[in-house]
């Protein structure tokens, strides 16, 4: 998935993030290591759903077209919280050496999970009008690209999960 331009995206993603997770630090729950566990499932249920509303909106009345658009801004901007609060979540804790190839690949998986969905999401909105007035087929192709990102979606949580369910990342603090 990497090549020459992850390592400069990931560093710019990687300083906003410490800019940025600081803050959520101050509401969390006791039993959460870090910011990301709270916020992970979140985008992913709802990028899910915009999914099914551009189901919805192929099969039957274009109300559901809008819907779908908003909800993809939402679930990206909650992506995009859930990218940095995993980068920040790195240095915070424990991680057996055997998954830290792990990590990098679900970091990179992520970010361009992230940026596909931001690319969607602003690609509907610029054909917004186009989409609401009953172009049935540019419905049908953001409907396919829905779904190829919740691949991508579903390849990253794989790898998340792995961290956790088989090396235990993130169950326990850095030492």
């Amino acid at each position: 998935m990497g090549d020459r331009t992850t390592p400069v995206v990931a560093t710019r993603l990687r300083l906003a993030s410490s800019a940025l997770m600081p803050l959520g630090h101050l509401w969390l729950p006791d039993w959460a290591p870090n910011l990301h566990p709270v916020l992970v499932h979140f985008p992913i249920a709802i990028l899910v759903m915009a999914v099914a509303l551009d189901l919805m909106a192929v099969l039957s009345p274009q109300a559901f077209t809008r819907r779908a658009t908003g909800i993809y801004l939402l679930g990206s901007i909650l992506l995009l919280l859930t990218y940095l609060s995993g980068r920040d979540a790195g240095a915070t804790v424990f991680t057996p050496g055997m998954a830290h190839g792990l990590v990098q690949e679900h970091w990179d998986w992520a970010m361009w999970t992230t940026i596909y969905f931001w690319v969607l999401s602003l690609g509907r909105v610029l054909v917004r009008g186009r989409l609401s007035s009953g172009h049935r087929f540019l419905r049908a192709a953001f409907l396919v690209a829905g779904s190829c990102g919740v691949a991508l979606l579903a390849m990253t949580a794989e790898r998340g999960a792995r961290l956790v369910y088989e090396y235990g990342v993130g169950v326990v603090g850095s030492p």
